[in-house]
């Protein structure tokens, strides 16, 4: 959908992705400079209900109830990765939601987080922002119950989502096993897209098959979560698909092997790449990734070396499985109108000397 609001005061179209410098997850910061940022000398208190915390690097907080159940909370925030304030509205509102299914759980309600350039771009802007947000929130069956906003220099926009899970269903991204399969639930490229569009050489094609991936719920995570042997699950973000793997392989202490040619892209993304149509955030990916990534003989690095890192804003789930799932699993996300993802693409193994083996 591109419906860009006209500024009427100066006849001009207004571009939401022309007044910020980052686009959706691209936004993140690198991964070397957050774990900069994180580090600490000060103790945290010991809280044995806090089943999820900043221990690990998982996709949401998990706190125990006391009955069995557990509450997820999350936030998740950026700038326009689009040029039209509804879909920025429901693609940050999707993406934020994605951690809770991520978890294996079931959101309750969101609040909203706002900033804006009010002295650059009108109020109504604001407005359709907040009302794409209320439509995804309506699809995820959840209120847009508050939330707070400021003036700022550059327009961002996200939520904070609390959600519920039955411990017993809770997945993390840290407990695969070797030997587990590995499924994706999304195709990759939509960094790579964006960046087609904010440079203005995307195909109108290509715009509607973009925003389609990124406001599509990932509802199914909820059902993944009650199979059991569904070991591990989280959603690719802002690092790519080679971070958030590298992070569930060094986070269960295994390694993890990826079928290049088994792997989804999206129509369009590798005529993008190349013309060498890549996010400035797969070049900081790949500095924080590199050295713990192999290659087969036959792959072809150089397309692997944009596409791997690329950016992903709500992403797909990336999904462990044991082998005695496996059939399950096919048949939950076939059931869910995810056939086109019902096959592997890749495995986890025993710790090696590289955390990634890409083969052909």
């Amino acid at each position: 959908m591109q419906n860009n609001l006209i500024n009427v005061e100066e006849g001009k179209e207004i571009k939401l992705t022309q007044f910020s410098k980052g686009a959706g997850c691209g936004c993140k910061i690198a991964p070397k400079v957050l774990d900069e940022i994180l580090r600490t000398s000060i103790s945290a208190p010991v809280n044995s209900k806090l089943l999820v915390g900043n221990s690990s690097k998982d996709d949401a907080a998990v706190y125990d109830l006391g009955n069995g159940t557990a509450i997820i909370s999350t936030t998740d925030f950026f700038m326009p990765i689009v040029d039209d304030a509804f879909d920025f509205g429901r693609i940050a509102s999707a993406n934020a939601i994605s951690d809770v299914y991520a978890m294996g759980g079931k959101p309750l309600l969101a609040v909203a987080i706002l900033g804006w350039p009010v002295e650059k771009l009108p109020a109504e802007l604001a407005q359709k922002v907040l009302d794409g947000s209320r439509k995804i929130c309506e699809e995820a069956g959840i209120p847009l119950a508050g939330g707070h906003s400021i003036d700022s220099a550059e327009p961002i926009f996200g939520l904070a989502v609390s959600g519920l899970v039955d411990i017993k269903n809770l997945k993390k991204n840290n407990t695969a096993k070797a030997g587990d399969f590995l499924f994706l639930t999304k195709p990759l490229g939509v960094g790579v897209l964006s960046t087609a569009q904010k440079r203005g050489v995307i195909k109108e094609e290509h715009v509607s098959v973009m925003i389609n991936q990124m406001t599509q719920l990932n509802k199914v995570g909820e059902a993944l979560g009650k199979i059991e042997d569904v070991t591990a699950m989280t959603d690719v973000t802002g690092f790519g698909l080679l971070g958030h793997l590298i992070e569930m392989a060094e986070g269960s202490n295994c390694s993890a092997e990826i079928n290049y040619s088994a792997l989804p892209v999206a129509d369009g993304v590798r005529a993008y790449l190349t013309q060498r149509i890549v996010p400035d955030a797969t070049y900081r990916n790949w500095n924080s990734y590199s050295t713990k990534t192999g290659f087969e003989k036959g792959v072809n690095v150089m397309e692997a070396f944009n596409l791997l890192p690329d950016p992903q804003t709500n992403g797909g789930l990336l999904i462990a499985v044991d082998e005695n799932a496996v059939d399950e699993v096919k048949g939950l996300l076939k059931k869910n109108g995810l056939e086109a993802f019902a096959n592997p693409i890749g495995r986890m193994t025993e710790c090696g000397d590289k955390i990634v083996t890409v083969t052909i």
